[in-house]
């Protein structure tokens, strides 16, 4: 019998009853799933959902729009009900900090939520007001993951983090970049410096991070946050008019799953985080996070079949 094969656009159908439930506050339909595969943080051994939210673009949003808070609020509740925790923002994120925070703070999900923000600003005081606004945005005298933003001045501001994390402010510190031609930097702060999470791009165009940061975060035990997963919405472009292979849908039901998937299977990944402001394209991401992966062969096979078209 052939399996059906979901479009990102033909899913929504299919997810529009539980997201709806998830805006209106209900029991979302989504709860009675598969629970989403959870990887361990090696410095702590707490275990973390695999799939995430990214906020870079997706939240910005005027504080009087009541119709996009509502959505983004319902983003992040089906995150919730699908199994997911991680939500990732930044200060420099055009206010998507602020959103986030107020957003947690009414859905009143502050002890479900796993935040991570950053730090950019150079300068100890500037960096450290930049800190201090952030417990004020997210509304929390405490903050899961703090990471040293695209490596900005970064000797400073881990010295600053550790002070702070041994007070008890941030549960986790790290670094990030999003540049694959810049992100080789983290190589020598992962080596250097004692470090609970890595963050950076990687997907199945982009995979110059599997020769060097995720081996090197799989030997220092460093947890790997991916960023960029869909090439900034690149990828679904080049397969909007086709089908995923037959092949494929034993493991995935969309496009969103397929790249997802692919990410997924590497096994120093710990976290991927799509960015998106439509809870039926949460829902859809969430569905990665379930069901089996790939394995060796089906992973060239998906590299083979993307860089054929």
């Amino acid at each position: 019998m052939t399996k059906t094969t979901l479009s990102r656009r033909s899913f929504t159908s299919l997810a529009s009853g539980a997201t709806a439930a998830a805006a209106l506050g209900a029991k979302s339909q989504v709860k009675a799933a598969p629970a989403m595969l959870k990887r361990p943080i090696p410095s702590s051994g707490e275990t973390l959902p695999v799939i995430g939210l990214g906020t870079s673009s997706s939240f910005i949003v005027d504080r009087s729009d009541t119709a996009a808070l509502e959505q983004r609020k319902a983003v992040i509740q089906t995150l919730l009900d699908n199994g997911g925790t991680l939500i990732d923002t930044a200060p420099s994120y055009r206010g998507s900090e602020g959103v986030v925070g107020d957003l947690v703070k009414d859905l009143e999900v502050g002890n479900q939520a796993f935040l991570a923000t950053k730090v950019r600003k150079e300068g100890e005081k500037d960096g450290l007001e930049e800190l201090n606004a952030s417990f004020d945005l997210l509304h929390s005298d405490n903050i899961d993951l703090i990471q040293v933003h695209n490596l900005v001045d970064t000797d400073r501001k881990l010295a600053t983090m550790r002070e702070c994390q041994q007070d008890g402010r941030y549960r986790y510190i790290g670094v990030t970049h999003w540049r694959p031609g810049a992100q080789e930097a983290l190589a020598p702060v992962m080596q250097d410096e004692e470090l609970d999470f890595v963050q950076f791009q990687y997907n199945i165009e982009e995979r110059s991070a599997e020769a060097s940061l995720l081996p090197l975060a799989a030997e220092r035990g460093i947890a790997t946050l991916i960023n960029v997963p869909f090439g900034r919405g690149r990828l679904f472009k080049q397969t909007e008019r086709r089908d995923i292979p037959e092949w494929a849908t034993d493991f995935a039901e969309s496009w969103g799953q397929f790249y997802l998937k692919f990410i997924l299977s590497h096994p120093a990944v710990t976290c991927v985080i799509p960015a998106t402001n439509k809870p039926h394209h949460m829902a859809d991401n969430a569905g990665a996070g379930r069901g089996r992966l790939p394995d060796a062969k089906e992973r060239q096979q998906m590299i083979d079949f993307v860089e054929s078209i």
